[in-house]
């Protein structure tokens, strides 16, 4: 009998680390992703908005229309840059390219809105 509970005991646990740890991982992912943006995108695109081009912020319906609303498509422009956008390509690593880009989407969908 008390094997059995033990056995369930460390299934239950097991079950809930699993359930954690991607949270925490997406949680860390995203705070590196804010410090990222706060040191090299925060400059022209402060609370989302953009003071180079009002149209080309960082808000989720801009960033549909302007079909950058993927994290795919955000790592893209970060790395190579476009038009007055820089290319980060030589600046951040992949990662933290990655990083940044789930940051501004996340952001995006919820408004900039500081958690």
């Amino acid at each position: 009998m008390k094997l059995k509970t033990y056995s369930i005991l460390l299934t239950i646990f097991f079950v809930l680390l699993l359930l954690i740890s991607p949270t925490s991982a997406i949680a860390d992912e995203l705070q590196k992703g804010s410090k990222i943006f706060t040191i090299h995108c925060a400059g022209c695109h402060p609370n989302g908005k953009n003071i180079i081009r009002r149209g080309k912020n960082l808000k989720l319906k801009a960033l549909k229309k302007n079909k950058v609303d993927t994290v795919e498509s955000i790592v893209n422009l970060v790395t190579y840059g476009k038009n007055n956008m820089s290319a980060y390509e030589e600046r951040l690593t992949k990662d933290e390219i990655q990083a940044v880009s789930q940051y501004v989407l996340e952001q995006a969908k919820n408004n900039w809105r500081n958690p």
